[in-house]
Protein backbone atom coordinates (compact mmCIF):
# COMPACT_ATOMS: atom_id res chain seq x y z
CA UNK A 1 0.00 0.00 0.00
CA UNK A 2 2.65 2.59 1.00
CA UNK A 3 4.50 4.19 -2.84
CA UNK A 4 2.73 1.25 -4.56
CA UNK A 5 4.43 -1.41 -2.59
CA UNK A 6 4.17 -3.91 -0.33
CA UNK A 7 1.38 -3.10 2.40
CA UNK A 8 3.00 -1.99 6.34
CA UNK A 9 -0.46 -2.94 7.93
CA UNK A 10 -0.23 -5.93 9.34
CA UNK A 11 -3.18 -8.26 9.40
CA UNK A 12 -4.56 -9.36 12.72
CA UNK A 13 -7.42 -11.76 13.89
CA UNK A 14 -9.93 -9.72 16.20
CA UNK A 15 -10.57 -13.01 18.80
CA UNK A 16 -6.70 -12.52 19.58
CA UNK A 17 -6.16 -9.11 20.51
CA UNK A 18 -6.18 -7.60 24.00
CA UNK A 19 -9.37 -7.92 26.18
CA UNK A 20 -10.17 -3.54 25.42
CA UNK A 21 -9.80 -4.49 21.82
CA UNK A 22 -12.73 -7.09 21.68
CA UNK A 23 -14.83 -5.21 23.46
CA UNK A 24 -14.21 -2.36 21.92
CA UNK A 25 -14.53 -4.04 18.09
CA UNK A 26 -16.65 -7.23 19.21
CA UNK A 27 -15.05 -8.88 16.39
CA UNK A 28 -17.06 -12.25 15.16
CA UNK A 29 -20.07 -11.18 17.24
CA UNK A 30 -23.90 -11.28 16.32
CA UNK A 31 -25.43 -7.56 16.24
CA UNK A 32 -28.99 -6.62 15.57
CA UNK A 33 -29.81 -3.83 13.02
CA UNK A 34 -32.85 -1.75 13.58
CA UNK A 35 -34.11 -4.08 10.64
CA UNK A 36 -34.44 -7.21 12.99
CA UNK A 37 -32.22 -9.26 11.01
CA UNK A 38 -28.63 -10.40 12.70
CA UNK A 39 -25.06 -10.18 11.43
CA UNK A 40 -21.90 -10.99 12.16
CA UNK A 41 -19.26 -8.33 12.45
CA UNK A 42 -15.98 -8.84 10.92
CA UNK A 43 -13.38 -10.68 12.78
CA UNK A 44 -10.23 -9.69 10.76
CA UNK A 45 -8.80 -6.18 10.57
CA UNK A 46 -5.37 -4.10 9.42
CA UNK A 47 -3.69 -3.13 12.15
CA UNK A 48 -2.69 0.84 11.77
CA UNK A 49 0.77 1.21 14.37
CA UNK A 50 0.38 5.19 13.84
CA UNK A 51 -1.02 8.21 12.65
CA UNK A 52 2.23 8.30 10.16
CA UNK A 53 1.22 5.20 8.81
CA UNK A 54 -2.11 6.18 8.37
CA UNK A 55 -1.08 9.48 6.34
CA UNK A 56 1.39 7.20 4.27
CA UNK A 57 -0.28 4.37 3.61
CA UNK A 58 -2.61 3.62 0.40
CA UNK A 59 -5.73 1.99 0.40
CA UNK A 60 -6.31 2.62 -3.17
CA UNK A 61 -4.01 5.07 -5.78
CA UNK A 62 -6.45 8.24 -4.26
CA UNK A 63 -6.79 7.07 -1.44
CA UNK A 64 -4.72 6.81 1.95
CA UNK A 65 -5.92 4.95 5.42
CA UNK A 66 -6.61 8.25 7.56
CA UNK A 67 -9.32 8.90 4.85
CA UNK A 68 -11.65 6.09 6.24
CA UNK A 69 -10.81 6.13 9.95
CA UNK A 70 -10.93 9.52 10.31
CA UNK A 71 -13.22 10.29 13.51
CA UNK A 72 -14.07 12.98 16.01
CA UNK A 73 -15.08 12.72 19.90
CA UNK A 74 -18.37 10.57 19.21
CA UNK A 75 -15.80 7.83 18.79
CA UNK A 76 -14.38 5.40 21.44
CA UNK A 77 -11.07 7.24 23.24
CA UNK A 78 -9.19 3.65 22.12
CA UNK A 79 -9.95 4.01 18.14
CA UNK A 80 -9.71 8.42 18.50
CA UNK A 81 -6.66 8.88 20.96
CA UNK A 82 -4.28 5.53 21.19
CA UNK A 83 -2.60 3.32 18.84
CA UNK A 84 -2.56 0.63 17.42
CA UNK A 85 -5.69 1.28 15.83
CA UNK A 86 -7.97 -1.08 13.54
CA UNK A 87 -10.01 -1.40 10.52
CA UNK A 88 -11.87 -4.51 8.94
CA UNK A 89 -9.81 -5.78 6.04
CA UNK A 90 -13.67 -5.04 3.88
CA UNK A 91 -12.00 -1.49 4.16
CA UNK A 92 -10.22 -2.58 1.13
CA UNK A 93 -12.94 -3.16 -1.06
CA UNK A 94 -14.37 0.04 -0.14
CA UNK A 95 -11.34 2.53 -1.34
CA UNK A 96 -11.40 -0.13 -4.64
CA UNK A 97 -15.04 1.35 -5.31
CA UNK A 98 -14.03 5.35 -3.71
CA UNK A 99 -11.13 4.74 -6.47
CA UNK A 100 -13.58 3.75 -9.58
CA UNK A 101 -15.54 7.04 -8.80
CA UNK A 102 -12.27 9.14 -8.37
CA UNK A 103 -11.32 7.82 -11.73
CA UNK A 104 -14.85 8.39 -13.46
CA UNK A 105 -15.37 11.93 -12.10
CA UNK A 106 -11.95 13.19 -12.39
CA UNK A 107 -11.92 14.91 -9.14
CA UNK A 108 -11.26 14.73 -4.98
CA UNK A 109 -13.73 12.76 -3.62
CA UNK A 110 -14.03 14.00 0.00
CA UNK A 111 -15.40 11.51 2.70
CA UNK A 112 -16.83 13.33 5.86
CA UNK A 113 -15.35 12.67 9.41
CA UNK A 114 -17.09 9.67 10.92
CA UNK A 115 -18.06 9.04 7.53
CA UNK A 116 -15.97 5.73 6.86
CA UNK A 117 -15.32 3.28 9.55
CA UNK A 118 -17.12 3.37 12.79
CA UNK A 119 -16.21 0.81 15.85
CA UNK A 120 -19.56 -0.97 17.16
CA UNK A 121 -18.89 1.46 20.07
CA UNK A 122 -19.35 4.63 18.19
CA UNK A 123 -21.63 6.53 19.61
CA UNK A 124 -23.38 6.77 15.96
CA UNK A 125 -23.59 3.11 15.55
CA UNK A 126 -26.75 2.14 16.02
CA UNK A 127 -27.67 -1.52 15.60
CA UNK A 128 -25.83 -3.15 12.69
CA UNK A 129 -24.70 -0.39 10.35
CA UNK A 130 -22.19 -1.01 7.35
CA UNK A 131 -20.22 1.55 8.66
CA UNK A 132 -19.12 -0.88 11.42
CA UNK A 133 -17.70 -3.67 8.76
CA UNK A 134 -15.50 -0.90 7.09
CA UNK A 135 -17.78 -0.91 4.33
CA UNK A 136 -19.47 2.19 3.95
CA UNK A 137 -18.41 6.11 3.03
CA UNK A 138 -20.25 9.39 3.59
CA UNK A 139 -19.07 11.64 0.53
CA UNK A 140 -20.25 15.43 1.20
CA UNK A 141 -17.87 16.88 -1.78
CA UNK A 142 -16.99 15.86 -5.40
CA UNK A 143 -14.37 18.23 -6.46
CA UNK A 144 -16.06 21.83 -5.90
CA UNK A 145 -19.52 20.31 -5.53
CA UNK A 146 -21.41 19.76 -1.96
CA UNK A 147 -23.62 17.27 -1.90
CA UNK A 148 -26.11 19.13 0.35
CA UNK A 149 -29.41 18.64 -1.81
CA UNK A 150 -31.92 16.39 -3.69
CA UNK A 151 -30.21 16.99 -7.30
CA UNK A 152 -26.63 16.20 -6.66
CA UNK A 153 -26.77 13.36 -4.13
CA UNK A 154 -29.73 11.93 -7.16
CA UNK A 155 -26.83 12.53 -9.75
CA UNK A 156 -23.76 11.28 -7.81
CA UNK A 157 -25.83 8.30 -6.48
CA UNK A 158 -26.64 7.38 -9.82
CA UNK A 159 -23.31 7.80 -11.25
CA UNK A 160 -21.88 5.60 -8.15
CA UNK A 161 -24.26 2.85 -8.65
CA UNK A 162 -24.15 2.33 -12.50
CA UNK A 163 -20.15 1.71 -11.64
CA UNK A 164 -20.90 -1.52 -9.94
CA UNK A 165 -24.02 -3.44 -8.70
CA UNK A 166 -22.79 -4.55 -5.53
CA UNK A 167 -22.89 -0.58 -4.49
CA UNK A 168 -26.00 0.59 -2.47
CA UNK A 169 -26.38 4.51 -2.20
CA UNK A 170 -29.00 5.94 0.81
CA UNK A 171 -32.16 8.02 -1.24
CA UNK A 172 -32.15 11.55 -0.42
CA UNK A 173 -34.97 12.55 2.33
CA UNK A 174 -35.20 13.64 6.03
CA UNK A 175 -35.91 10.53 7.22
CA UNK A 176 -34.11 7.27 9.20
CA UNK A 177 -32.58 5.38 6.36
CA UNK A 178 -32.59 8.50 4.43
CA UNK A 179 -29.80 11.42 4.09
CA UNK A 180 -29.62 15.21 3.29
CA UNK A 181 -26.01 16.28 3.08
CA UNK A 182 -23.88 13.67 1.76
CA UNK A 183 -24.01 11.02 -0.17
CA UNK A 184 -24.07 7.39 1.80
CA UNK A 185 -22.77 4.17 -0.19
CA UNK A 186 -21.80 1.28 1.07
CA UNK A 187 -20.84 -2.55 -0.32
CA UNK A 188 -23.27 -3.79 2.74
CA UNK A 189 -21.80 -6.17 5.29
CA UNK A 190 -19.20 -8.20 3.60
CA UNK A 191 -16.79 -9.34 5.28
CA UNK A 192 -12.94 -10.27 4.18
CA UNK A 193 -11.26 -13.09 5.75
CA UNK A 194 -7.19 -13.91 4.93
CA UNK A 195 -5.72 -17.04 3.28
CA UNK A 196 -4.76 -18.22 6.54
CA UNK A 197 -8.04 -17.45 8.43
CA UNK A 198 -9.64 -20.55 9.82
CA UNK A 199 -13.16 -21.21 9.21
CA UNK A 200 -15.18 -18.23 9.08
CA UNK A 201 -17.59 -20.17 11.39
CA UNK A 202 -15.34 -20.55 14.14
CA UNK A 203 -15.99 -17.27 15.54
CA UNK A 204 -15.97 -15.06 18.72
CA UNK A 205 -19.15 -16.49 20.15
CA UNK A 206 -17.99 -19.72 19.50
CA UNK A 207 -15.03 -19.54 21.42
CA UNK A 208 -16.65 -17.55 24.43
CA UNK A 209 -19.24 -20.38 24.88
Amino acid sequence: MTGRGESVLRVVDGVTLPARYRELLRPGTLVTGVDGRRRRLPRWFFEVPSWEAALETDLAPHFRVWELMNVDIREHELQRLHWPRYLPLAVGALAAVLEMVRVEVGTYVHVAANGGYRTPCHRLSEGASPHAWGTAANVYRIGDERLDDERTIAKYGKLVRALSPVVWTRPYGHARGETDDHLHLDLGFTVVAPHEAEDATETADAQEA
